[in-house]
Order: C-alpha cells, then sequence, then structure tokens
C-alpha cells in the first residue's frame, strides 16, 4: 500500500473525486477538440456553398444573356 493511502484509510491510490475531477477534465478537453473539429468543418462546408452559389448565379446570367441575345438577334432579323 503506499504512503497516501496509509494516511487516509482508502485502498485508492488517489481520493476517487480527484479521479472524477481528472475525467471530466479529459472529457472537457476531448469536447473542445471535437467542436473546434466540427466549426472548422462547418466553415469549409459554408465556403463550398458559397462557392456553389456563385457557379449558380453564374450559370443562370449566362442562359438569360443567351436567351435575350437570340431574343436581340430574331428582332433584328426581322427589321430592315
Amino acid at each position: 500500500m503506499s504512503a497516501a493511502a496509509e494516511r487516509t484509510g482508502s485502498r485508492f491510490l488517489y481520493a476517487p473525486f480527484e479521479v472524477a475531477r481528472e475525467r471530466i477534465d479529459a472529457n472537457e478537453r476531448v469536447m473542445e477538440a471535437r467542436w473546434a473539429a466540427l466549426e472548422y468543418r462547418l466553415a469549409r462546408i459554408e465556403a463550398s456553398l458559397e462557392r456553389l452559389e456563385k457557379r449558380m448565379w453564374l450559370t443562370v446570367y449566362g442562359v438569360v444573356a443567351v436567351i435575350l441575345a437570340e431574343g436581340a438577334a430574331s428582332v433584328l432579323a426581322l427589321t430592315p
């Protein structure tokens, strides 16, 4: 038996509350790391969505431009 265990009369090396506190601290550190990783992934997803949105708007503007160009060409073809 260790000296600390002999003094307290406990068979544990550390007091049970100290062990529980260490576990809580370890769990908090793990959760903080997981939260940071989640925030990083969400930021990457948001950036990807913004790029996708820009591409979609460029496609929409391109289609509208083609339609307007076709309309203008047909109007010009009708006028003498």
